[in-house]
């Protein structure tokens, strides 16, 4: 059956499954137009990047009132993770 000779709105499920046609659900068989899921998705993802900036600012807040020896120790800490990542990495890809 064309769209344009449907009595119910396009959102709407058919009613039921005349003969072997197929019902109409969208997909996941839901009621909502497709663009609430794109906003749905787009404010979980302002959200989580909200909160990500939130915990970096905090992070470098304390950073800052961390005495020097602190700071080079977590500089040395970090040195010695990315250089053991970097070996990590070359010998799974054989460099």
């Amino acid at each position: 059956m064309s769209e344009s000779f449907r009595a119910t709105p396009p959102e709407q499920r058919w009613s039921g499954n005349n003969g072997g046609g197929s019902n109409f659900q969208g997909q996941g068989g839901s009621n909502q137009p497709e663009g609430d899921d794109a906003t749905g998705d787009v404010g979980k993802a302002l959200l989580v990047g909200i909160l990500g900036g939130l915990v970096s600012a905090a992070g470098y807040m304390i950073y800052r009132r961390l005495p020097d020896e602190q700071k080079e120790a977590l500089h040395n800490q970090v040195k010695s993770q990315v250089a053991q990542r970097i070996n990590e990495i070359r010998s799974n890809f054989n460099i």
